[in-house]
């Protein structure tokens, strides 16, 4: 653990000590609410605006991928039996083989 000093409006501090009887587990609580928010907020930013090289990878296909890496990597990184296969459209996002 860590002690860090913030600063707060006084009317803030009193909503938070009538809602909570322990003010580091409440902030603690409510910052690892927002960090996830925000991870969540980055990652529907990043399948909404995929980088160029992702594009790329999605167009020469997953198994093209995972067959240029070493044997060993394969093994302990992907799956190939797992999953289901999706492809990238410009303006529609990933979408299913089905789809």
């Amino acid at each position: 653990m860590q002690r860090v000093t913030i600063t707060l409006p006084e009317a803030v501090v009193l909503e938070v000590d009538r809602e909570a009887r322990n003010r580091s587990r409440f902030v603690l609580e409510a910052i690892r609410r927002e960090l996830r928010h925000r991870r969540q907020q980055a990652l529907r930013r990043s399948l909404e605006n995929p980088h160029e090289e992702a594009c790329a990878l999605a167009d020469a296909g997953f198994d093209e991928w995972a067959s240029s890496l070493p044997d060993e990597s394969v093994a302990e990184i992907v799956h190939l039996e797992g999953g289901e296969p999706v492809r990238w459209n410009p303006g529609s996002g990933w979408q299913t083989n089905e789809s």
